[in-house]
């Protein structure tokens, strides 16, 4: 794959280059890792990146206009998992097994975070997917949830074209 965008250059992934910025960079945000005791390690990071990712992930696909798009999200994300494995030393070998997994785990992810909105109880699936099965204290799930919800919602509202700008609303 690299040898191949070294000779034809990165593929042309539109505007989801910036929205997946805004992903991360919301991802990023302190409160999450203090007031929502998300672990601030590799994993904890990763974590929080498929979190915002899939509540993204479930508004465009809820869209005719957006579902082209979120698949070049993804491929964005996969780019970016790939050299982030790449630069903590996981060789060529075995960044594929990897980044399928982590495919695999942020399918996982959709699917529970789009049962626990519908459920309107994200609890569960974020004790599962964003603590890794360790029970946070409560005041920390709470804000988590709250704000993840809260986020949802807003994205629900937003438009297709300013999301595609990479304006995640607040």
């Amino acid at each position: 794959m690299r040898l191949l965008q070294r000779l034809f250059g990165r593929p042309d992934r539109g505007t989801a280059p910036a929205l997946y910025q805004a992903v991360v960079a919301r991802a990023r945000e302190p409160h999450w890792y203090a007031q929502g005791a998300v672990p601030d390690t590799l994993d904890g990071r990763f974590d929080m990146i498929a979190a915002m990712l899939s509540l993204v992930l479930i508004r465009l696909e809820g869209d005719p206009a957006g579902v082209a798009q979120g698949a070049m999200l993804t491929e964005v994300f996969i780019e970016d998992m790939d050299g982030q494995l790449r630069e903590i030393g996981i060789g060529d070998i075995v960044v594929g097994k990897h980044v399928g997994r982590m495919m695999a785990m942020l399918g996982g992810r959709i699917g529970a975070y789009r049962e626990g909105l519908a459920a309107r109880d994200l609890k569960a699936a974020l004790v599962r997917n964003l603590y890794r099965g360790a029970e946070p204290a409560p005041e920390a799930l709470a804000h988590v949830e709250s704000a993840m919800t809260a986020l949802s919602e807003s994205l629900g509202g937003a438009s297709i074209s300013s999301l595609l700008a990479g304006a995640l609303p607040r």
